[in-house]
């Protein structure tokens, strides 16, 4: 099943934590394709760091939920914690597609709800696939388009 995850950080050595999360993600599925890393405002929450983002394309067979258990085990292993929502982070992972699937669940809506309201998911996606499109919004290049104007 294709999947895109959204990755950020802004606190400590944000290019080891991002890359680490990368390594970790490929134990558990296919990395088809991965962004560059952007440096972006934070959006929402309180002052903080810039964040740097990026976004990757997977193949994977796993749950939804299972996938996202193993992501949260990954921020917890570089010292996310939940405290302040939308505060600074050592690792945000965020996921924004799983197939064609439509979930609403307590801990899990997908697609995500508000991938289309951020640059910092959108351009990194275009970057890695110019076709992309979000189920209920539309093509990803129209969505940044948007947000920029």
């Amino acid at each position: 099943m294709k999947v895109v995850i959204a990755l950020g950080s802004n606190v400590g050595d944000t290019n080891s934590h991002l890359h680490h999360a990368i390594s970790e993600l490929a134990k558990s599925m296919t990395i088809v394709a991965l962004s560059s890393f952007y440096k972006t405002a934070p959006v929402g929450g309180p002052p903080q760091e810039d964040y740097l983002n990026a976004v990757l394309i997977g193949q994977c067979e796993m749950d939804p939920l299972d996938l996202l258990v193993a992501m949260q085990e990954i921020e917890a292993m570089a010292g996310r914690t939940r405290e302040i929502q939308w505060g600074p982070r050592t690792l945000d992972l965020d996921l924004i597609l799983y197939g064609e699937s439509a979930i609403t669940e307590p801990h899990l809506e997908l697609p995500h709800p508000r991938a289309h309201e951020r640059a910092f998911v959108l351009e990194p996606w275009l970057e890695i696939d110019p076709d992309g499109f979000l189920p209920g919004h539309g093509q990803i290049r129209d969505l940044l388009a948007e947000l920029k104007r």
